[in-house]
């Protein structure tokens, strides 16, 4: 199914010529080595780009808009690329520290370029396969064209071959020439390919993904066998998946795509997380990317919002250009060593999708707080923000999107971690209350029941556990206009406890409070005094002994409204 989809994502896009032809590719170039046309080294000219890196600052990076031929697939072999390539490669030389393999992979270049090249009559064709027969690596450091930038070109940047001006992948009998290599699958075994169902040539090894986050930068497989173990019927390698040459390229290639669009790529955890829509077009990923947090804003508040409602209830948006019933992917990839692990695949109808996203954001609502938490953010609150791993859990996190997408109950490790933070801080701010709220609307408890579940306060909720939160919040309230340069409350020292174990702490939050309460002016007494009888009404005489965990939940969005209710406007009252 995944292969499947990624390879028609490609089909789709090739069809409107926005993604690389079979053979082709965008790999990372630095450096354009400048040749005349008997095969001479002119000059290295940087092909480095500036670009903005997100912090207003201004970074040096490679081209990756130069269409090159395909990348070929090496860990620790040697095996050349056609045109382009690094230092070790193009001219003999590399900062490794091993000149014996860096011949080795000169001439397994030269040899290369040879059989594409001996029998093509062109002057770009003779010029490289001259700079091939003349170029001495062991004069390279000295060469004039190298010295200004001579450790940065042989440092591992990729370099491209020009000859007066011209890239040489441009001549038409060198595209003509490499096309027809690559396409030859003589040599190839024939089986029937898993994603096209056509008999094929297939592949021992697919080509490597790259970008995923704390993957190997020199990329990593999502199709891979490794071990006797791992294989079937006599085959080996990849065989015993079967995949044709060209399914292998279309769907590795998709997936590259995807991943380099940054600004459709979201990360949760550790999973690199991309997502597309079946037609290949744009603004299926760019309303989903907004919904998600992203920094890049494509639509206005008003479209999205108007998209929302519309999504949400079937419809098209036609201001979008968005049909409720497009299919649409989500898939989430994490890294394991060389390899790429699923951690989730989900397909669904657009409108489905949002229909989830948006009751999942009406969960969350709260009163004078943002419309959306996104979901980064979300997981940061089951983090300490302080520890040097800021990461939130790969399976909870993982657990907690499918839940969100497919509108299912919310995993447990998400509640259990938004209270582990309460009791390690003393502190309901708005997003863990509103995790609260949203998990027990969706994880229905009586013991927090929907009458403590609003997005305000509610003043005539007879739940213990709630009122004893916002009896709690008056008392904090009392003491901070006793002594309002304090700077250790009774929340520092009695939060935990009271909504564990209320009998034990509310009787001496009780005398505390009448100590504070002889403090302020008659006035602020009766205040305070009318907002504890009224809530002690409730309460009765008798605290409970302990407090289980909804009822602990109950007791934090209480004590969260109570306090909210101390900054609002006269006016708003």
């Amino acid at each position: 199914m995944i292969l499947q989809a990624l390879t028609q994502h490609y089909n789709m896009l090739n069809a409107r010529g926005e993604i690389s032809a079979p053979g082709w590719g965008t790999p990372k170039i630095s450096y354009e080595l400048c040749l005349n046309e008997d095969g001479e080294v002119l000059r290295v000219s940087s092909l480095l780009r500036e670009v903005d890196n997100g912090k207003g600052k201004t970074i040096l990076r490679p081209r990756v808009d130069i269409q090159l031929p395909a990348a070929v697939k090496r860990s620790s072999g040697v095996n050349s690329n056609f045109l382009w390539d690094n230092s070790s490669y193009l001219l003999g030389v590399d900062t490794k520290g091993k000149p014996k393999r860096s011949i080795e992979c000169f001439n397994a270049a030269a040899k290369l370029h040879h059989e594409l090249l001996d029998n093509v009559d062109s002057p770009i064709a003779h010029a490289i396969l001259s700079f091939f027969d003349t170029w001495n690596p062991e004069k390279a450091a000295t060469h004039p064209a190298l010295a200004d930038d001579y450790d940065k070109i042989i440092g591992g940047a990729n370099l491209v071959f020009s000859v007066n001006g011209k890239f040489t992948q441009s001549d038409p009998s060198i595209r003509t020439a490499w096309e027809h290599y690559y396409s030859e699958d003589a040599d190839l075994p024939k089986q029937q390919c898993l994603i096209s169902g056509d008999l094929e040539g297939v592949v021992a090894e697919h080509p490597f993904i790259k970008g995923v986050r704390d993957a190997q930068s020199s990329g990593a497989a999502i199709v891979t066998f490794n071990a006797e173990s791992f294989c079937s019927y006599g085959h080996e390698q990849n065989y015993n998946a079967p995949v044709g040459k060209s399914a292998a390229f279309a769907y590795t290639t998709a997936l590259n795509h995807l991943i380099s669009d940054r600004a459709h790529t979201q990360y949760i955890g550790d999973t690199t997380v991309v997502y597309w829509a079946k037609t290949a077009e744009p603004q299926y990923s760019d309303l989903f990317s907004e919904l998600c947090g992203s920094e890049s804003k494509v639509f206005s508040e008003s479209a999205v919002a108007n998209a929302l409602k519309l999504l949400a209830h079937g419809e098209p948006c036609e201001e979008l250009d968005i049909d409720s019933n497009c299919t649409f992917y989500i898939l989430g990839l994490a890294p394991n060593a060389s390899r790429l692990s699923v951690r989730f695949f989900l397909k669904n109808t657009f409108g489905e999708l949002i229909k989830n996203v948006n009751a999942h954001y009406e969960r969350l609502e709260l009163k004078n707080t943002p419309a959306m938490l996104p979901l980064w953010r979300l997981l940061a609150e089951t983090v300490n923000q302080k520890s040097k791993d800021k990461k939130p859990s790969p399976v909870m996190a993982g657990a907690v999107a499918r839940s969100i997408w497919n509108g299912d109950r919310y995993p447990a490790a998400l509640l259990n971690g938004v209270m582990l933070r309460i009791r390690a801080d003393s502190d309901v701010n708005w997003r863990r209350a509103a995790i609260i709220k949203a998990y027990y609307l969706k994880n229905e408890d009586k013991d927090c029941p929907k009458e403590v579940l609003l997005v305000g306060l509610n003043e005539s909720s007879t739940n213990i556990a709630y009122s004893l939160g916002r009896l709690f919040s008056v008392y904090e309230a009392v003491q901070q206009a006793a002594s309002p340069k304090i700077n250790t409350t009774i929340k520092d020292k009695y939060f935990n406890s009271a909504s564990a174990t209320p009998a034990v702490i509310f009787p001496i939050l009780g005398n505390l409070c009448q100590k504070h309460l002889r403090k302020l002016d008659k006035g602020l007494q009766t205040y305070y005094n009318q907002q504890i009888g009224q809530i002690k009404n409730i309460l009765g005489e008798n605290y409970p002994t302990r407090l289980n965990l909804p009822q602990q939940g109950s007791f934090d969005l209480g004590y969260y409204h109570q306090t909210q209710k101390r900054y609002t406007k006269k006016e708003d009252k």
